[in-house]
């Protein structure tokens, strides 16, 4: 699936977000957009530490946030921007809510295996495995802006951060 002017667009907003998640205090340098028939509906950054809630990712605090706004628990049709590869976690939430489309930055190759526990399942496989053929997936937009925000592979990030992503 081919990268569009919008995608490009909204991953420039999401990595604002994920700025703007890295300079907050207890926020993280994750950032999601959800667009839904051309509309931004929800924006949101990583909270896991602000809010002491290890599922407050990026895509979940995003996904809460659309569905509230939209008051529903459904998204089809709606495409998800995030700055870093969804984990397991939020690829099941996408598919959960129905998700048509998750667009990502880095891949989990591009950054430090602690974004994903390392050995958390590839989110291509979870869709695979989830039998979602309705559900695109674009990977690598603006992928060394995105990455650049996070420790990459061969960084030693200090202790502290391990769990704290």
């Amino acid at each position: 699936m081919p990268t569009t002017d919008d995608d490009l667009a909204m991953m420039h907003r999401a990595l604002r977000r994920a700025r703007e998640g890295q300079n907050s205090q207890g926020g993280g340098p994750i950032g999601c957009i959800i667009v839904m028939e051309g509309r931004i509906v929800a924006e949101a950054h990583n909270e896991v530490s602000a809010e002491h809630d290890p599922t407050a990712h990026a895509e979940i605090t995003a996904i809460r946030l659309a569905c509230q706004a939209l008051g529903r628990d459904d998204l089809r049709g709606a495409t998800l921007y995030s700055t870093l590869q969804p984990c397991a976690m939020c690829s099941m939430a996408c598919i959960w809510t129905s998700i048509g489309r998750i667009v990502y930055g880095a891949r989990r190759e591009s950054v430090h295996r602690m974004y994903f526990e390392g050995r958390s399942p590839d989110v291509d496989q979870i869709l695979a495995d989830a039998y979602r053929d309705d559900m695109g997936l674009v990977g690598g937009v603006l992928e060394e802006a995105c990455a650049s925000l996070y420790f990459r592979p061969e960084d030693d990030p200090p202790d502290s951060m391990q769990t704290n992503v």
